[in-house]
C-alpha cells in the first residue's frame, strides 16, 4: 500500500507548480476525397466557436491546412467544399500540451452545383473504410483514455460495443456474437499481425496484456460481421487498426505512467520537412516490473515482465509516392515458482515451477501513389515474427526435486504482401481489387511427459513429442470490391474474396454483399451477407498423435478450412447529431468445424480463450454450429459535457459435434448488457481545467462448461470431464461495476498538459467466478474466481 500511495501523489506534486490563465493550441490536418483519397484544394475549414469568434482557413494544394489560436477545450469544425457534402466534425478535444492532428474525409455529393446545401454532419460512429457499411463502426485512442475499466486496451474498450462479451478479467480475448477468439483478425496498417498481445501463445488472439499502444494507434475500425471483401482468413471479427502520424511542424513529447500498462515515452515530430514528412515513437515498460526490481511490494511474487516498442515514420510526398515505415514489437515474461504462488493465483500450479516468455514483432513498409485525382495503389509489405516459450517442473514425481515435465518452442517467421488499386469512376461507382500474400515459416516443438507412459520401466513417464514442425506454407488471397451509390441515400457493396492454402490444396470463393438505405432523413435499414472460411490454428492443425508404441504421427494436417456465413439486418435511427438508436439481427451458420472421427461431444468452437489448445487428434470437418442473436445500441455522442452508450445483446450460440447432438457452446452466455455514461466538468472560467467522470456497469450471463468427473479425476491424478455433459452446466452471472475520475490541467504558460485518471474496478468487490476445476492438491472440485476490486492508475503529461 505505500508503493500505491508514493504512486499515487506523485502526479499530484507535479500538478501543483501550474498557475491560472488562459490557453490556446493550433489544429492542423488533411481534407481529402472519401474515395479516391485525392487532395481537396481549397475546402473550408471553420471553427465553431462559442463565443462567435470566427475562425477559419482553406486547405492548400496538399489538402492541407492549419487552424492557429484555437481555444483549449472540446472543439466542433465545420467542412465545405464544391461539389461535396458538408461535414461537422465534433468533440475534438485541445489540449496545451500537443497540437491536434487530423485526417478528414469528404464524399462527393450528388446535388448540383448551383444548389445550396444546407445542413452537413459527420456519422461519429462510421468506419474509416468506406466499403464497410454493416455491422462495423469507428474508434480512436480518446475513447480508450476516456472509458472506465479499459486498462488501455482497444480489445476491453471494444467490449462496450454491442455483440461483444469479454468476461474474462485475467485477458482480453473477445467473443463476437458467441464465436471462439480465434476467429478474429488483426490487421496494422492494412496487413495482417500475428497476436499483439503480451504473454501470447501459438494460435490465440488475445493475453493478459496488449502490446498496441493506444497513444500510437489513429481512428480505426471494429468489423463483427458480413466483413467486405478485401478481408479474409476471419470468421468473427476484424481490428484494422490504423497508426497515426507524427507533427509535421514541431517536436512533441509525451509521459506517461499506468499501473497496468506501465511506464511510458513518445516522442513525435517532422522528418524531411520538405516533403511533409514525420515521425512518431513510443516505449512501454512495465511498472510492476521497474517497482519490483526497486524493492517495493507490488503483491505478487511472480512478477510479470513486459515492453514494447512502436514507431510509425512517415517521409511524406516523394517523387515515388507516400512511403511510411512501420513497427511494433514487444517482450514479455514470468515465473510461477510453487514455492511463491498466491492460491487465488488463476494461472499457476502449486505443485510446480512453470516458466514462460514471449515475443513478437512486426516490421513494414507502406506505399502510397495517387495515379490521377480519381484513382491511387497501395502496397504493404511486412516481415513479422512470433515466437513464445513454455518449460514447466513437477515437484511431485521425484520426491520435490524438479522434474522437466513440458518443454514447449514456437517460432514463426512471417512474409506478406498485400497490393491493391482503388479507383473512383465517378461520384457513383468505385471499384477496388487487390492481393495478399503470406508465407509462414514456422518451427514449432512440443515435448511433454506429463501423465505419459513410462516407456522404460524407470517408474517416470517418459518424453512424447506432441509436436515437431519446421517448414513453410502458403496463404493467398484475391478480391474485388465495388461501391454504387444509386442515390444519395441508397448504397450498395459488393464483392468476391478468393482464398488458396497450399498445404491442404483447399481454395475458397467467396461472396459478400451489403447494401444501405437511408429512407427517410433519421431513418436507415442495411443488409450484409457475407461468406467467410479460415484455416485452423497452428497448434491443432501440427497436433501429432501418440501411437502404442511410443512414436508419434500427424493426424490433423489434412484439415481444411472452417466455413461461416454471416446473414445480418439492421436498423439505424438518429434522432439528432448527438444521438444514436441501432439495432441489427443476426444469423450465423458455421460448417466443416473440426470434430473427432468418433462419436464425441468435442468441437473447435469451444477452443482459443486460454493459453493453450486441446490435445485432439485425427479431427475431421464434419462438424456444425449456429449463432442468432439481436443487438441493441442507444448512444449519446459526446457533446454539451457528457456522453453515454447502453448496449443489449441477446444471443444463443450452438455446435454439433460428431455425435449429432446439438449443445452450448462454451460462449453460449446468452446475454451482455453494457451502460456507460461520462461527464467532464469545466472548473473555473478560464476553460482550462477539466475535471471528467466515467462510470461503467456489465452485466453477463454465465458461460456454459463441462462438469468435472469427480471420482474418475481422483483416480487419474488429473482433472476429467463429463465429455457426454459437454457444457451442460453454467457459471453464474457475471457483474462488473466500475468507475473512473480524470482530472486534466492546461498549463497558462507553456504547451504543457496534465492527466491524471483514478480507475476504480469492480469496485463493489464482486466474486466473479472464472472456472471450477479439479484440484489435485485437495483431490476435490473448487471455485477460481476472478480478480475482484482492483484500482489503476494512470498519469500523463504532454509538451
Amino acid at each position: 500500500m505505500k508503493a500505491m500511495k508514493t504512486f499515487l501523489l506523485v502526479p499530484i506534486y507535479l500538478l501543483l507548480p501550474l498557475l491560472l490563465g488562459a490557453q490556446s493550441q493550433t489544429i492542423r490536418g488533411l481534407v481529402a476525397d472519401q474515395q479516391s483519397e485525392s487532395p481537396l484544394i481549397g475546402a473550408t475549414v471553420r471553427l465553431v466557436a462559442a463565443d462567435g469568434v470566427q475562425n477559419g482557413a482553406t486547405t492548400d494544394i496538399d489538402g492541407r491546412f492549419i487552424l492557429n489560436d484555437v481555444p483549449v477545450g472540446r472543439q466542433v469544425l465545420t467542412l465545405t467544399y464544391p461539389g461535396y457534402e458538408p461535414q461537422t466534425v465534433s468533440n475534438i478535444l485541445v489540449t496545451a500540451g500537443k497540437e491536434v492532428q487530423l485526417d478528414l474525409r469528404l464524399q462527393e455529393s450528388f446535388t448540383m452545383l448551383n444548389q445550396v446545401v444546407i445542413n452537413g454532419r459527420a456519422d461519429k460512429d462510421k468506419p474509416v473504410n468506406e466499403m464497410a457499411t454493416i455491422s462495423s463502426r469507428a474508434f480512436d485512442t480518446e475513447q480508450v483514455l476516456r472509458y472506465s475499466g479499459g486498462r488501455n486496451d482497444v480489445a476491453k474498450l471494444v467490449a462496450n460495443f454491442a455483440g461483444v462479451a469479454a468476461n474474462n478479467d485475467a485477458r482480453n480475448d473477445i467473443i463476437i456474437r458467441g464465436n471462439s477468439p480465434t476467429g478474429v483478425l488483426w490487421r496494422l496498417e492494412g496487413i495482417p499481425i500475428p497476436n499483439p498481445n503480451h504473454f501470447s501463445t501459438l494460435g490465440t488472439t488475445g493475453g493478459p496484456v496488449s502490446a498496441l499502444n493506444p497513444n500510437m494507434i489513429g481512428t480505426s475500425d471494429f468489423l463483427t460481421g458480413a466483413f467486405p471483401a478485401e478481408y479474409g482468413n476471419a470468421m468473427a471479427g476484424v481490428f484494422d487498426i490504423a497508426l497515426r502520424t507524427g507533427n509535421k511542424d514541431r517536436y512533441e513529447y509525451t509521459a506517461q505512467l499506468g499501473a497496468f500498462s506501465g511506464m511510458e515515452a513518445m516522442a513525435e515530430g517532422p522528418l524531411n520537412k520538405k516533403n511533409n514528412g514525420s515521425f512518431v515513437v513510443a516505449y512501454r515498460h512495465s511498472f510492476v516490473e521497474l517497482a519490483a526490481a526497486a524493492g517495493l511490494n507490488v503483491g505478487t511474487k511472480a512478477t510479470p515482465k513486459y515492453k514494447d516498442l512502436s514507431f510509425n515514420l512517415d517521409f511524406g510526398n516523394t517523387k515515388a509516392g507516400k512511403i511510411s515505415v512501420f513497427g511494433i514489437g514487444g517482450l514479455s515474461s514470468i515465473d510461477f515458482l510453487a514455492a511463491e504462488i498466491d492460491t487465488t493465483d488463476l494461472f499457476a500450479n502449486p505443485n510446480e515451477n512453470a516458466y514462460t516468455d514471449s515475443k513478437f514483432g512486426v516490421l513494414g513498409v507502406k506505399h502510397s501513389l495517387l495515379l490521377n485525382d480519381h484513382a491511387y495503389w497501395r502496397t504493404v509489405a511486412s516481415v513479422s515474427f512470433s515466437g513464445n516459450n513454455y518449460q514447466s517442473d513437477d515437484l511431485l514425481i521425484d520426491d520435490g526435486v524438479p522434474f522437466r515435465t513440458n518443454d514447449v518452442n514456437d517460432e514463426g517467421l512471417t512474409y506478406r504482401l498485400s497490393s491493391y488499386y482503388n479507383t473512383k469512376i465517378n461520384q457513383r461507382l468505385t471499384v477496388r481489387t487487390g492481393i495478399l500474400g503470406q508465407v509462414f515459416d514456422v518451427t514449432s516443438t512440443v515435448d511433454t511427459r506429463f501423465n505419459t507412459p513410462d516407456f522404460n520401466g524407470d517408474g517416470k513417464p517418459d518424453w512424447w513429442k506432441q509436436r515437431d514442425f519446421n517448414g513453410t506454407f502458403n496463404l493467398l488471397e484475391a478480391y474485388g470490391q465495388a461501391q454504387y451509390r444509386l442515390t444519395e441515400r441508397l448504397t450498395l457493396n459488393g464483392g468476391l474474396h478468393g482464398q488458396y492454402f497450399d498445404q491442404t490444396e483447399d481454395f475458397v470463393l467467396e461472396p459478400r454483399a451489403a447494401f444501405n438505405w437511408q429512407f427517410a432523413p433519421q431513418n436507415a435499414i442495411s443488409l450484409g451477407y457475407g461468406m467467410h472460411h479460415q484455416t485452423q490454428p497452428l497448434p491443432v492443425f501440427l497436433f501429432r498423435e501418440q501411437l502404442p508404441n511410443g512414436s508419434t504421427v500427424a493426424t490433423n494436417e489434412n484439415l481444411g478450412f472452417t466455413q461461416s456465413q454471416h446473414l445480418i439486418l439492421g436498423y439505424n435511427f438518429k434522432p439528432s447529431s448527438d444521438w444514436r438508436v441501432k439495432a441489427e439481427l443476426y444469423y450465423q451458420w458455421l460448417n466443416k468445424v473440426p470434430v473427432d472421427s468418433y462419436a464425441s461431444s468435442f468441437s473447435m468452437l469451444n477452443t482459443g480463450a486460454d493459453f493453450i489448445f486441446p490435445e485432439r487428434g485425427s479431427l475431421v470437418n464434419e462438424g456444425t454450429g449456429r449463432n442468432i442473436g439481436i443487438e441493441l445500441t442507444a448512444e449519446k455522442f459526446f457533446s454539451k459535457g457528457w456522453y453515454g452508450l447502453a448496449t443489449l445483446s441477446l444471443f444463443d450460440s450452438q455446435y454439433k459435434g460428431s455425435d449429432g447432438v446439438e449443445r452450448n457452446t462454451a460462449f453460449n452466455g446468452q446475454y451482455v448488457a453494457n451502460g456507460l455514461v461520462g461527464r467532464e466538468f469545466a472548473l473555473g472560467s478560464t476553460g482550462r481545467r477539466f475535471l471528467t467522470l466515467d462510470t461503467k456497469v456489465t452485466a453477463a450471463g454465465g458461460r456454459p462448461y463441462t462438469p468435472v468427473n469427480l471420482e474418475a479425476s481422483r483416480l487419474a491424478g488429473k482433472e476429467v470431464l463429463f465429455e457426454d455433459q459437454a457444457y451442460s452446466e453454467r457459471l453464474d452471472p457475471y457483474f462488473r461495476w466500475d468507475v473512473k475520475f480524470g482530472f486534466r490541467l492546461n498549463s497558462s504558460k507553456r504547451k504543457l498538459s496534465q492527466t491524471f485518471f483514478l480507475d476504480f474496478q469492480n469496485v463493489t468487490n464482486h466474486n466473479n467466478i472464472f472456472a471450477m476445476r479439479y484440484n489435485t492438491v485437495k483431490q476435490d472440485v473448487g471455485r477460481i474466481n476472478q480478480i475482484g476490486f482492483f484500482p489503476d492508475v494512470l498519469y500523463r503529461v504532454e509538451f
